[in-house]
């Protein structure tokens, strides 16, 4: 494994563990968040909780390099859908830039872990 590859890994796995537990539990940021883009509260847990089982699974690819690939198609679904539901109510580019960034971060993730 390359340190690019661990920091990138572990970043990401910090990212989604706190993400899918402010969404889990309903931070107001989310909340309102969700609200904009006309998406139902059930389905914000539903997404942290999906997050959550990434983040597990991004964990678990310190040991099986095999399950980063299959995280990164789980959290890269998730995030072109949070995308496309950014794209959908017409949001300004500053808020679709984070769905975009770590959508990119994944991509890149996924390219690394090949090249492993």
């Amino acid at each position: 494994m390359t340190v690019l590859f661990i920091v990138l890994q572990s970043l990401l796995a910090l990212y989604y563990v706190f993400s899918g537990t402010a969404k889990t539990i309903g931070a107001k940021y989310w909340v309102d968040i969700f609200n904009n883009l006309r998406i139902p509260q059930w389905f914000r847990v539903v997404t942290g909780v999906v997050q959550l089982v990434g983040a597990a699974i991004l964990i678990i690819g310190y040991w099986y390099s095999d399950a980063v690939t299959w995280a990164c198609i789980w959290l890269g679904i998730t995030m072109l859908l949070a995308c496309l539901a950014h794209f959908r109510v017409k949001d300004p580019i500053g808020k679709t830039a984070p769905a975009l960034m770590f959508t990119a971060l994944i991509i890149i993730l996924t390219i690394v872990n090949a090249a492993v």
